[in-house]
């Protein structure tokens, strides 16, 4: 990823040969400052922004397929017809402009902004009254949206204890925790964006559901009655049992901090900066343990990482890549303590497992999280190292949808049960879950994906590999402009990139459509 120039190509306000737009393509250009893109199916032209409404992506370096553009960073997809979100991350559509094809050229007129919305239909679809969300994350947001965008007149409220929800949780590890994000970017919406819409908001937590009666009870007593319910439960991070070592005042140790909610990185950045440069350590070698060591970094922190394993993100990132992600956050002064665990905290650091001692300020344990599954299985959902659901989102309980990190859900390229804890993940499967709920349904056959950010080293991953038996290395991972496909009986199930976004955009589009992704190895 790298950040967006000026707008390029011809000034489209002056026009162009017809020609020039190839068909069934793209062409890059601008009008009073806006990157804009034509877009031609036979002699029809359509106009669309060029910026992704998410990160501001270069669309036009992107892959069009299906009259849609797909983002290049973070793979959001837009309709070239209409500008509209086809899929996350994205929430607003591109503008578009008005298009004149007279006399062999194109020319682009006035701006239209779409409206974000269909109209709400007047009354309710499908039969559905009320739609009750659990969960304000990006699987219950995300649901949100979609029902509001299908314009779905009924009722929906949402239930979630956390005040900020909901908001941008990947930047919480990464740009906003290293001081390069202000606050304001980190809500989805502006303040009261989503009563003014007709959303109920309820902050408590959910407390019970009665299927019989389809109701929602809360934990300060109301109850929310239901014609569709989600539960976007989400999940919660790992908890160690730390304690002070034997003697030791438990006033003088370092606090154990933990990352997940807008209030866990408010937490933790005026604990670094009350530190002042000074030290930190980070039991855990995942992606948010690495992403909050360089944020960290990024603060003046000294930063110590401890990990089990023998390099980081090994497990599902292979060794090639492991050993470049490690080398990065050497190059910018992390050091590692491989193989090996905190075993107390001591007065001002901690101790580990060989007797070393660290001396920190604070500690972070970013060692994984766990589905909130007490809910669904109050409910009497079936749980199957998740909410088991269909490829619409189903659960066995009729009249109850699960999304997001608590959804097990059928891989449809392997057969096989899988549930990912994956922000982009959460979002599409909200969206399929509102889309089946007002008989607009869908099944869910997207590629997984996801992106993790380290200092100016971003990793896109699409598809799915629990375990492979191949690696295939194209390029130098040591430099860092590398793809690396994960194999399993002679099949691609995921690729790993870095600065290749085309060649991934290509490989998820292959694994959507059950064709090989291929890769250009080194040998």
């Amino acid at each position: 990823m790298s950040e967006p120039a000026g707008p390029g190509g011809p000034d489209l306000r002056v026009g162009v040969a017809l020609e020039e737009v190839p068909a069934g393509g793209v062409l890059l250009g601008h009008a009073d400052g806006d990157a804009v893109l034509l877009y031609r199916e036979g002699e029809r032209v359509t106009a669309v922004g060029g910026t992704c409404t998410h990160y501001s992506g270069p669309l036009a370096e992107g892959v069009v397929e299906g009259g849609r553009v797909h983002c290049p960073w973070h793979h959001a997809r837009f309709s070239l017809r209409t500008g509209e979100v086809v899929r996350t991350p994205a929430l607003n559509p591109l503008p578009r402009w008005e298009v004149e094809v007279a006399g062999g050229r194109v020319r682009v007129g006035a701006k239209v902004e779409p409206p974000p919305y269909h109209e709400r239909e007047a009354g309710p679809a499908g039969g559905l009254g009320r739609i009750v969300v659990v969960g304000f994350g990006a699987a219950g947001s995300s649901a949100v949206e979609w029902l509001l965008r299908e314009g779905w007149g009924g009722r929906i409220d949402v239930i979630d204890p956390d005040p900020d929800a909901p908001y941008d949780r990947p930047n919480l590890s990464k740009d906003y925790l290293a001081g390069n994000a202000p606050e304001e970017w980190i809500p989805l919406r502006p303040p009261g964006w989503y009563e003014e819409r007709g959303v109920g908001i309820h902050r408590s937590a959910a407390a019970a559901v009665d299927t019989g009666n389809r109701r929602v009870i809360l934990e300060d007593g109301r109850e929310l009655g239901y014609d569709a319910l989600l539960l976007a439960t989400g999940a919660t991070p790992v908890q160690l049992p730390l304690a002070p070592a034997p003697g030791v005042d438990a006033g003088s140790v370092p606090r154990v901090h933990v990352l997940r909610s807008l209030a866990d990185s408010r937490g933790l950045i005026a604990a670094a900066e009350a530190a002042n440069g000074g030290k930190a350590v980070v039991i855990g070698a995942s992606f948010i343990g690495l992403e909050v060591a360089a944020s960290l970094r990024a603060r003046g922190l000294e930063v110590a990482v401890v990990a089990p394993e023998s390099l980081p993100l090994e497990r599902v990132m292979g060794p090639e890549l492991g050993e470049r992600i490690r080398s990065v956050h050497e190059e910018h002064g992390v050091r590692f303590h491989l193989g090996h665990t905190v075993a107390a905290l001591v007065s001002g650091g901690v101790t580990l497992d060989d007797g070393v001692r660290l001396d920190a300020d604070l500690v972070v344990a970013g060692v994984g999280v766990r589905p909130r599954l007490e809910l669904a299985t109050a409910a009497g959902v079936t749980i199957e190292r998740g909410v088991l659901v269909d490829a619409r989102l189903r659960t066995n309980v009729p009249r109850i949808w699960a999304a997001g990190d608590i959804a097990r859900f059928p891989d449809p390229r392997t057969g096989e049960g899988m549930r990912v804890e994956h922000w982009v993940v959460a979002q599409r499967q909200g969206a399929i879950a509102a889309r089946d709920m007002v008989g607009r349904g869908e099944d869910y056959t997207d590629a997984t994906f996801f992106w993790s950010q380290h200092y100016d080293l971003p990793i896109n991953y699409v598809g799915h590999a629990e375990g492979w038996d191949e690696t295939r290395v194209a390029g130098d991972t040591a430099g860092g402009d590398c793809a690396v496909a994960f194999r399993r009986d002679g099949r691609t199930l995921a690729l790993a990139t870095i600065f290749r976004d085309v060649e991934s955009l290509e490989a998820e589009d292959a694994i959507e459509h059950g064709r090989e992704a291929h890769v250009e190895t080194n040998d």
